[in-house]
């Protein structure tokens, strides 16, 4: 099983090493021992969290190329935020911030970075309250936070300034890519997701109000 599990990490996320395939299975061990207290995702897919949520998070960090600063929004359950953090954390320098208003979720995602030595940190705040302390990250991501619309405009003061997107998206994505045409422009790149025949992660750069 765990050779399969291993292979699969790579065919989805590229070259991973050993340690962090372990770093990650140890994640789901933490992460299936929280979600018996607290509601961190659909408890239909708990029973899929390898392939659905952890696989499906560690495609952005292929994505992302060799970025070391990183900030994922509304990071809930972890996904893909902690998923992230596990993969760079090999990386000398890299970091990612966590920002999560809920305070159940917020001391899940302290308690997985204090246990794995994660190199991330949480801010227990409203995404428009850290506009300011968070500073020019490469690579912004959010899954099945919002839609795109209200995204971009959350996301608005680092997209604006440099900041790449990577946004997992659903089946609907295409009626939320035109939905926002009427307030944005953006550079866009389809990605077609490699753990979801129905999704995709859309790359965003250079947002710019229409």
């Amino acid at each position: 099983m765990n050779n399969d599990a291993y292979a699969r990490l790579q065919e989805v996320a590229g070259p991973v090493s050993r340690e962090t395939f372990e770093k990650l299975k140890a994640f789901e061990t933490v992460f299936r021992k929280w979600a018996q207290r607290i509601n961190l995702v659909a408890p239909s897919t708990l029973n899929e969290v390898w392939e659905r949520h952890i696989l499906d998070s560690a495609q952005v960090v292929k994505l992302g190329g060799d970025a070391k600063k990183w900030l994922d929004i509304g990071s809930g359950g972890g996904f893909p935020g902690l998923i992230i953090g596990s993969m760079v954390a090999e990386r000398s320098g890299a970091t990612i911030d966590l920002v999560e208003s809920n305070r159940k979720k917020t001391g899940f995602l302290q308690a997985v970075i204090g246990e794995l030595a994660l190199p991330a940190k949480v801010h227990s705040k409203r995404i428009e309250d850290v506009h300011a302390v968070i500073k020019a990250p490469e690579i912004l991501s959010a899954r099945a936070l919002a839609p795109l619309p209200l995204l971009l405009e959350l996301s608005a003061p680092w997209l604006e300034t440099g900041t790449v997107a990577l946004f997992h998206k659903g089946r609907d994505y295409r009626q939320e890519i035109e939905d926002s045409a009427h307030q944005w422009r953006f550079d866009l790149v389809e990605h077609q997701s490699l753990t979801d025949a129905q999704g995709v992660i859309l790359e965003i750069r250079n947002l710019r109000r229409a």
